[in-house]
């Protein structure tokens, strides 16, 4: 029993010493954050890496997107809700909740894991230690440049997930659903607010955050060796998700 409680104690010491290393980073990154402008090149780079080469994911997963809200909807709608309502419901879902959040996850399982492998490799291969040997901060010119690059370029996926989306569910009304064009048409400008598209693109900056800094947290802390690499990836991943559903919760319950 005595034992058992220890180990409780343990592992609640490592909970919060671990909370204490992910804030301390966070601090980190707030700090050298002014410095991006003497190296813009780094940032510009990433912005690349995890905004352009990740647009072909988003657009493949998006089309789906809008082709599922559409079958869905008119699935339950059928007899029970007037179709001219159908637009109306696909463009609340898209631009509030489903565009934003499955692109930050389908997001988070590239860049995510990509910045732990990225960091638990330069760790174990001892290039970060190198670099303070050198002077060089690694927080400034490594972790950084992610975290900016992956707040300004989530937005972005966003609006054009959500603009494939849109395409993606009016090409299938049209030639899947009975329900002319007119009636989709008018349903998606029916109760449109430009507030709900603005909040749903601003909080995956926030998302882009919690990628960026979850794959860093993880690489800085993984273990040695390749199932080290590979079970910080995995938890990078993990936790990135769990954190995008908590903080679109808390944002949701703040401005909606």
């Amino acid at each position: 029993m005595v034992r058992h409680k220890h180990q409780n104690l343990e592992h609640l010491i490592d909970f919060f010493a671990a909370i204490s290393r992910f804030a301390e980073i966070i601090r980190d990154v707030i700090i050298r954050a002014p410095l991006i402008f003497k190296n813009p090149d780094l940032t510009i780079r990433q912005m690349r890496i995890i905004g352009i080469e990740s647009i072909p994911l988003v657009i493949i997963t998006s089309i789906f997107i809008g082709a599922e809200v559409v079958v869905q909807a008119n699935f339950q709608f059928q007899g029970l809700v007037p179709m001219r309502y159908l637009g109306f419901v696909v463009s609340k879902s898209l631009i509030s909740e489903l565009a934003p959040v499955i692109t930050a996850f389908v997001v988070s399982s590239r860049i995510s894991t990509g910045i732990a492998a990225e960091l638990g490799s330069m760790k174990n291969s001892e290039q970060l230690d190198a670099m303070t040997c050198l002077s060089l901060d690694s927080t400034r010119y490594i972790i950084v440049p992610k975290v900016i690059a992956s707040i300004i370029m989530l937005p972005v996926l966003v609006i054009i997930s959500e603009f494939f989306g849109y395409m993606a569910s009016i090409i299938f009304v049209h030639f899947f659903i009975d329900v002319t064009m007119n009636t989709y048409l008018e349903g998606l400008r029916l109760f449109f607010s430009p507030n709900d598209m603005i909040l749903g693109v601003l909080k995956t900056s926030v998302f882009g955050g919690i990628i960026a800094f979850c794959g860093a947290y993880f690489g800085l802390e993984c273990a040695k060796g390749a199932e080290g690499i590979g079970d910080a990836t995995t938890r990078a991943v993990m936790l990135s998700a769990i954190l995008i559903l908590i903080f679109d919760f808390v944002i949701a319950i703040l401005f909606l």
